[in-house]
C-alpha cells in the first residue's frame, strides 16, 4: 500500500529523530585520585546506594557505559547521578601492547554507531559512577620490543658523563621493565632507577649516578610540560629551560614538602609531584611515552618511526643546558636567561600553560559541562557524560539542549552547536546555569588588549599573587620538526601578553 505523502514525511522524520550517537569508549579517570575505582551490584545499588562495592577497576580502564533501567526508570543516585552498567574494552591492570589496537579500533567503531537510546542488555551485572569517565581518545602507550643489533647504529655522542649514565639507563633491562605493565609507572621508573645505581656502583661515582638520575627526571618533565609540538624551535627550547628552573628553584633553597621536596636538591621528587606536574597522573603516564627508554639505541633507527627519533633530538637539544641549570651556579643563569636579574631568576617556581586550562565561554549563555546525567524522550534514555551543552527551553521534567562542540585550534576555539539527541530532555537537577566568571580572555590577566580574541581560559588563584616575567633565551634553533640546521636565535617567553606561557615570581 502507498502511504499518503504526510505519513511518509512523518515515517522518514521519525526514524531520523530516533537515532542518536552510541556512548563512545570512555575511560576512568580522577585526577591525582586513588587507583582503584570501586563498581557495585545492580540489586544492591539498588537496596542501599554506593555503600558496598561489588569490586573495583583500577584507573585508565576503558568501558563502554549503558544505562541500567529498572521499572521503566534508569539507575541513579538521589541527586540524579547515573551508576552506569559497562562493558570493558581494555583492564588496564592486564593491558598488553596488543591493547593500544583494541582500544583505536572500538573508539573508531563507537564513533560512526548510532542507537535509538543508551538501556543496557540483560548480560550486564554491575555499574560504577558515571562522573569517573571520561572520554578520551588517547591509547595505551607501549614502548616496541628492543631489536637487539638492527637498524641504523646510534649516531648521538655523550655529552658529558650524566648524559652518558642517563643513556645507559635508557638501554638497560631496569628501564625495558618500567613500561611493561600499564599502571604504576611513576613509582616503577623510580625503583628501575634504584636498581639500576646498585648494579652500577662499580662504573661511575656514587655521586654522578645520582645526579643523573636527578637530569633524568627533569629531562623527562621539561620535555612533556612543555609542548611537543614546538619540537628543536627556539621557543620550545626555552620554555623547556623555564620548566627546568622552575624544578632547580623548588629543589634548592625552596624546598618544601607540598612541592614534592624531601631534602635540598631533590629534584626527582620536585618534578613528578603529581600535584605540581600533572603529566605525571597515573592515567597520564599511561598514555603517553614519560616514562619510555626513549633514549633506546634502536630507537633512533629512522625505520623506528620518527615520534623517537624527535624526542631524542629535543633531549639533546635541551640537556647541556638544563644540566647547568640545575648543578650550575648564578653565573650560568645569567648566562642562560640574559637580560633578567638573578634575583628574579631564582624567585621563579610556578608558570601558566593558558591554553592547557580550562575551557570557558563568556560569549555564550547556558553553556553548561555535564560530568553525569540522564535525558529522556518517552520510554527512551540517554546518557550525557563529560560533555558541553548547550541549555535551551524548560519542559517537562528539564531542559531540552543541543550539544555544544568545541574544537581547539592554534589560535582559537572553534564551536559548533548540534542537535544530536533531537527530542531528549536532560534531567532539571544537573542544570544550574551558573554564569562563567574569572574567564579572562587567553587566560590573560588584565594588562593587555588583543584586537580579537580566540578563546578563553580559567585562571588559578595565585596568578595574580607573584610577578609575570618575560624570560629571554639565546639558542640554536631547529625548527619544530627538528630537522632543520642549528641556527641561533633570540626568543622571549612570558611576559604580559604571551598566550603560550606565563612565567611568574614570588608566589608563595
Amino acid at each position: 500500500m502507498k502511504l499518503p505523502p504526510f505519513l511518509l514525511v512523518l515515517l522518514l522524520a521519525s526514524r531520523a529523530w530516533a537515532h542518536i550517537p552510541a556512548t563512545p569508549v570512555m575511560t576512568l579517570y580522577q585526577f591525582n585520585g586513588s587507583l582503584d575505582v570501586p563498581y557495585y551490584d545492580i540489586d544492591a545499588f539498588q537496596r542501599s546506594g554506593a555503600t558496598s562495592p561489588a569490586g573495583s577497576l583500577s584507573q585508565g580502564t576503558s568501558l563502554i557505559p549503558c544505562l541500567v533501567i529498572r521499572a521503566g526508570e534508569p539507575l541513579t543516585d538521589s541527586s540524579g547521578t547515573p551508576y552506569v552498567g559497562f562493558r570493558i574494552v581494555v583492564d588496564a591492570r592486564t593491558a598488553t601492547p596488543a591493547s593500544t589496537e583494541q582500544f583505536k579500533q572500538a573508539v573508531n567503531q563507537r564513533k560512526t554507531l548510532t542507537v535509538d537510546n543508551h538501556h543496557c542488555d540483560d548480560s550486564v551485572r554491575h555499574v560504577i559512577d558515571a562522573r569517573r569517565m571520561y572520554a578520551m581518545e588517547k591509547a595505551p602507550f607501549f614502548d616496541p620490543p628492543v631489536a637487539r643489533g638492527a637498524g641504523e647504529p646510534a649516531t648521538a655522542r655523550p655529552q658529558g658523563e650524566l648524559d652518558a649514565i642517563i643513556r645507559a639507563f635508557h638501554d638497560s633491562p631496569e628501564c625495558d621493565d618500567v613500561n611493561r605493565n600499564l599502571i604504576g609507572r611513576r613509582s616503577s621508573l623510580q625503583g628501575a632507577w634504584d636498581r639500576f645505581i646498585r648494579e652500577h656502583r662499580g662504573d661511575w661515582p656514587s655521586d654522578a649516578l645520582d645526579r643523573a638520575r636527578h637530569l633524568d627526571f627533569t629531562m623527562r618533565t621539561a620535555i612533556f610540560e612543555g609542548h611537543l609540538d614546538r619540537g628543536c624551535s627556539a621557543y620550545g627550547s626555552c620554555e623547556r629551560n623555564i620548566i627546568a628552573l622552575s624544578i632547580r628553584n623548588r629543589g634548592r633553597g625552596g624546598c618544601r614538602a607540598g612541592q614534592g621536596c624531601s631534602s635540598e636538591g631533590d629534584f626527582v621528587g620536585v618534578s613528578s609531584k603529581v600535584s605540581q606536574y600533572n603529566i605525571w597522573d597515573e592515567l597520564l603516564t599511561q598514555t603517553s611515552g614519560l616514562t619510555s627508554c626513549f633514549l633506546r639505541e634502536d630507537l633512533s633507527s629512522s625505520a623506528r618511526g620518527g615520534y623517537y627519533a624527535k624526542l631524542q633530538a629535543m633531549y639533546e637539544q635541551s640537556v647541556p643546558t638544563v644540566q647547568r641549570i640545575l648543578f650550575g651556579e648564578d653565573r650560568d643563569l645569567a648566562e642562560i636567561f640574559p637580560g633578567n636579574s638573578v634575583a628574579d631568576l631564582k624567585n621563579l617556581r610556578h608558570y601558566y600553560h593558558a591554553p592547557a586550562m580550562a575551557k570557558c565561554f563568556p560569549n555564550y549563555d547556558r553553556v553548561e559541562y555535564i560530568t553525569g546525567a540522564v535525558a529522556r524522550r518517552g520510554n527512551d534514555f540517554a546518557l550525557i557524560a563529560n560533555m558541553r551543552i548547550r541549555v535551551d527551553e524548560r519542559t517537562e521534567g528539564g531542559y531540552r539542549f543541543r550539544s555544544f562542540v568545541v574544537e581547539a585550534k592554534d589560535d582559537r576555539d572553534a564551536v559548533d552547536i548540534v542537535d544530536r539527541y533531537p527530542g531528549f530532555v536532560i534531567d532539571e537537577r544537573k542544570i544550574d546555569l551558573k554564569t562563567a566568571s574569572a574567564c579572562p580572555p587567553y587566560g590573560i590577566p588584565r594588562g593587555c588588549q588583543f584586537a580579537e580574541v580566540g578563546r578563553y581560559r580559567t585562571t588559578p588563584p595565585w596568578l595574580r599573587a607573584g610577578q609575570p616575567l618575560e624570560l629571554t633565551c639565546r639558542l640554536k634553533d631547529r625548527g619544530a620538526n627538528c630537522q632543520g640546521p642549528d641556527t641561533f636565535a633570540t626568543v622571549r617567553v612570558g611576559g604580559v601578553c604571551d598566550t603560550q606561557m606565563r612565567p611568574v615570581a614570588g608566589v608563595r
